[in-house]
């Protein structure tokens, strides 16, 4: 599975950014997708994750209410809307695929897109 992210840059608090990471190579409607992120010197964590179908969705506690994960598996593109972005939320965010719905690994990685959110 390749996996490219995109729709990261540089917002103010309190704005909005939607990232994008269309997948290939593999049968993406069967594969439950994710975000997760990494600030610097900080290990990475879970932010969001969505079922293969989209029905089921879940959340790091730090987002919820904020964010929303979606898919479209016409397109093979896994969404991630952030809203009320926090300075907190700065940090290099990665689109993983086949992600555990209790351990939250994840088998298959994108490059990152950064995140910037200035207060």
């Amino acid at each position: 599975v390749q996996l490219q992210a995109s729709g990261g840059g540089l917002v103010q608090a309190g704005g909005s950014l939607r990232l994008s990471c269309v997948a290939s190579g593999r049968t993406f409607s069967y594969t439950a997708m994710g975000w997760f992120r990494q600030a610097p010197g900080k290990e990475r964590e879970f932010v969001a994750r969505v079922s293969w179908s989209g029905a089921s969705t879940s959340y790091a506690d730090s987002v919820k209410g904020r964010f929303t994960i979606s898919r479209d598996n016409a397109k093979n593109i896994v969404y991630l809307q952030m809203n009320s972005l926090k300075p907190e939320d700065t940090a290099n965010y990665y689109c993983a695929a086949d992600v555990h719905p209790l351990t939250l690994a994840a088998h298959y990685w994108g490059q990152g897109t950064q995140v910037t959110v200035s207060s």
